[in-house]
């Protein structure tokens, strides 16, 4: 009976003395979490653009990583700080909006809302009687939670100087992992192999096929739609036009929609008679808010062929818990989590990857 206690105790003590050494790495690395999963999640998803990369420039890998990073540069990380540093240098007049939706007067309809035929009578008994009110009711409710967002917004992102540090970090990641991608991942599939078997090898492709399908579907997306409202901005003459881009893309990717912001920029160009442009923003506003609907599941189906409904509920529940990185680390979770269940489920023992199930 003696001995089996000195093992217990033994067993007891390792688990122990290893889960505080994991628990102790973890803390010292905390720092650089963020930027290894943003680099992770970068590399994963843009890895087939760099072994086409590579096979053009006579297959030596050192130049496809400085492709790489110039690109990483050019068209990512200098986008998305630019979008930071544009909202939030321009806090004070996003903050102040509310107040000035607030005071704002909404003017009586144009004469030519009556002559429409069918709705007119109805649309502007609807303008004078209940919109106006409604507007202001609106702005009345939204202006006090105005600066809670500005500070919220500046608690997410911390200070520019921060956040340019976290972008450079996560570029040197990315390219460190650029130079050595494949024995990476090697040993990630043979700790899933060591860890359940052929089943825990299925996870780790399943993952990086649920990364490389919301940067695809979301990131990209959001990007598109972005740019897109952004150009109809500019061309109607609406003001502040790459704060309003830099706003629009951030809601994208929190899966809000470029609406929120082009709906309120028809308005103000009807409001201030530009009744053309603001038509034209109208018919944009449209074609732009519902372009995801499209874009997104084709992007997301050729990254990882997964529930819709799954990535969306990762990508949402994700960024609320853990914040923008939580976009690639929710779906993740939620993805291979699904899929283990659905096999124990299934009584599949040859642990093959069925989560392409509808």
């Amino acid at each position: 009976m003696q001995p089996h206690q000195r093992d217990l105790a033994q067993i007891t003590l390792g688990v122990l003395f290893i889960g505080g050494l994991i628990a102790a790495t973890f803390w010292i690395l905390r720092p650089f979490i963020p930027a290894v999963i943003w680099a992770t999640t970068v590399v994963v998803a843009t890895w087939p653009v760099m072994l086409r990369v590579q096979r053009r420039l006579w297959n030596i890998r050192a130049l496809a990583v400085a492709v790489m990073t110039l690109l990483l540069l050019a068209m990512l990380i200098v986008p998305l700080f630019l979008a930071i540093v544009t909202i939030a240098d321009n806090r004070e007049v996003i903050s102040g909006w509310g107040r000035w939706l607030m005071e704002a007067k909404v003017p009586p309809p144009p004469d030519w809302v009556a002559g429409l035929p069918l709705v007119g009578e109805r649309l502007q008994q609807l303008w004078e009687g209940h919109v106006a009110a409604g507007i202001q009711d609106f702005a009345a409710r939204l202006t006090p939670y105005a600066d809670d967002v500005k500070k919220w917004f500046l608690a997410e992102v911390g200070t520019v100087g921060m956040i340019f540090v976290q972008l450079l970090l996560t570029v040197l990641i990315a390219a460190l992992m650029y130079a050595g991608g494949e024995s990476a991942a090697a040993w990630l599939t043979l700790f899933g192999r060591r860890l359940a078997g052929q089943r825990g090898e299925n996870m780790v492709v399943l993952a990086g096929q649920a990364i490389r399908g919301v940067a695809m579907g979301v990131v990209v997306t959001a990007l598109v739609q972005a740019v897109l409202g952004g150009i109809g901005l500019a061309i109607a003459g609406v003001p502040m036009a790459a704060v309003l881009t830099a706003l629009m893309f951030m809601l994208c990717i929190a899966q809000l929609g470029p609406i929120l912001v082009l709906a309120p920029a028809v308005v103000w160009l009807y409001w201030s008679g530009e009744n053309g442009w603001g038509t034209f923003l109208l018919v944009w506003t449209l074609v732009v808010g519902t372009l995801d609907n499209v874009l997104r599941p084709y992007l997301i189906k050729k990254g990882a062929d997964l529930p819709l409904l799954l990535i969306f509920a990762g990508v949402i529940g994700g960024m609320i818990t853990l914040g923008l990185v939580g976009i690639f680390v929710g779906p993740v979770v939620l993805a291979v989590t699904y899929t283990l269940i659905d096999e124990w489920v299934e009584g599949s023992g040859s642990g093959a990857v069925t989560a392409s199930r509808k």
